[in-house]
């Protein structure tokens, strides 16, 4: 597996990939596939962001996540940054590849200036996500009941936080 930095020249391909986790996984996001198809690639434009994809030797992506500063244009917002979008193809699971993922992501956030603390939200049912948050040092500060709505089905959101 190789790290790559994915741009807007990814971008069919990453909507494809990201799409069909959203179909796999409904209850493991906040957005629907109508909501991804309605937008961008996720940090087009936005400063001191970036998407990170694993690619298999064959080039075929098996995990992604993507990281932006959060209120880019608020002073007093521009120490936090928020991690999103984290997914590793089921096929890829158990690789430690999740583990690679956040490690880089956590590396390329401490390199940005000012940067001191990384905001995400995961699925509260999503206990293997959150361990493996957890296992970064990230904890749980706050959960959100009904935060989402899929069907007549409602799932809760966790926040959580690690300081660099």
């Amino acid at each position: 597996m190789t790290l790559h930095d994915l741009t807007t020249t990814d971008a069919a391909e990453y909507k494809a990939f990201f799409t069909e986790a959203l179909h796999r996984h409904p209850d493991c996001f906040g957005i629907s596939p109508a909501d991804e198809a309605a937008e961008p690639f996720p940090t087009t434009g936005v400063p001191d962001s970036f998407t990170l994809g694993l690619r298999t030797e064959t080039g075929e992506l098996a995990g992604v996540v993507s990281f932006q500063r959060e209120g880019a244009t608020r002073e007093r917002h521009r120490h936090r940054g928020s991690l999103f979008r984290m997914y590793v193809a089921r096929e890829f699971a158990g690789l430690g590849l999740g583990k690679q993922l956040m490690a880089e992501v956590l590396r390329r956030a401490a390199e940005l200036p000012a940067i001191e603390k990384v905001n995400l939200v995961v699925i509260a049912t999503n206990t293997h996500a959150r361990r493996l948050y957890e296992q970064f040092g990230f904890v749980a500060w706050g959960t959100e009941e009904r935060a989402f709505k899929y069907g007549t089905t409602y799932f809760d959101k966790t926040e959580m936080s690690k300081f660099l």
